[in-house]
């Protein structure tokens, strides 16, 4: 572990105490240190377009705007390799938010997220890209075929 020293003005100090006391931080160096993981690891990930990510896409759509709705899951569909999971709710009359879990390189994650956030109707969106986690030498194809008995 470093100690590091760090001069804040006035503002950015009193803002990163608001930030400490709205996510309940009980000290700087931990608000600070979340603070600097994501960009840092946002950083790594544009270095490395090839690195293994997971990512957590967004975004809330008007359901009601032509075609939209075909369009996503189409969107989905040519990119499977990428897609772990979707989850789709209801928020109201007119919109609806879909959160999609990716798994793959970040080059790809990260330019099939954007073509989903970019749709045409899509009102907001976003994108939390996470490591993935590193392979332990597990394969869990082969297990669930060997448990599978033969055939």
């Amino acid at each position: 572990m470093q100690r590091l020293t760090i001069t804040l003005d006035d503002e950015t100090a009193q803002a990163l105490d608001d930030h400490m006391a709205t996510h309940g931080y009980s000290n700087r160096s931990e608000a600070i240190r979340d603070l600097l993981r994501g960009p840092l690891r946002d950083a790594e990930a544009a270095r490395e377009p090839s690195m293994p990510c997971m990512a957590v896409v967004s975004y809330i759509y008007d359901h009601g705007e032509r075609d939209l709705g075909r369009r996503l899951v189409l969107a989905q569909h040519e990119h499977h390799a990428l897609g772990v999971a979707t989850l789709h709710t209801h928020l109201d009359h007119d919109l609806c938010l879909e959160v999609a879990v990716l798994r793959g390189a970040v080059a790809e994650v990260q330019d099939f997220a954007q073509a989903l956030i970019r749709e045409r109707g899509v009102r907001f969106g976003g994108m939390n890209l996470l490591p993935a986690p590193k392979a332990d030498g597990h394969d869990h194809h082969h297990h669930a075929a060997a448990a599978g008995g033969g055939g």
